[in-house]
């Protein structure tokens, strides 16, 4: 309910209507935020928002291949079949096969190459493709997602 001088009395005003200083607000914030972003980006700070670089207790070179369905098949360096996952069992690992096709695609470079699979000595598994220099923290996307690749280390 507001105070209308003209007629004296309590109007109620309309519901959902977003105040006016709220919006002056979260304006300012945007523009902040881009005046901060592109600051830092063209004083050619370094970017911060990466993990530290982990040594390898343990690494596996593997050939990923997958269906949009969810199903992946996963070999050695050798060729020599380590899984043959239905796509119930290999949701994560096609998943990831796909992102790998995208970056390849991406970078015009082989879709078939080999990635590494990482043990790091603080005990997370993850990820790198030479031919992109993709890589990720699997620990990132859940313990199962991770532990699905966990398997595939030894």
């Amino acid at each position: 309910m507001a105070f209308d001088p003209k007629n004296q009395q309590r109007t109620v005003m309309d519901e959902g209507k977003v105040p006016i200083a709220l919006v002056k607000g979260m304006f300012v914030l945007v523009v902040m935020t881009l005046l901060m972003v592109s600051g830092n980006t063209l004083l050619g700070n370094p970017v911060v928002s990466k993990p530290p670089v982990v040594p390898a207790a343990h690494t596996r070179v593997i050939y990923l291949d997958g269906t949009m369905g969810g199903a992946a098949t996963v070999r050695d360096a050798d060729g020599e079949m380590i899984a043959d996952l239905s796509p119930e069992q290999g949701g994560f690992v096609a998943g990831v096969w796909r992102v790998l096709q995208r970056e390849r695609t991406k970078h015009q470079v082989a879709l078939d190459g080999p990635v590494t699979l990482i043990h790091g000595t603080n005990g997370r598994i993850s990820i790198h493709d030479p031919s992109t220099d993709w890589g990720a923290d699997l620990m990132g996307f859940g313990a199962d997602n991770a532990r699905a690749f966990a398997k595939l280390m030894y």
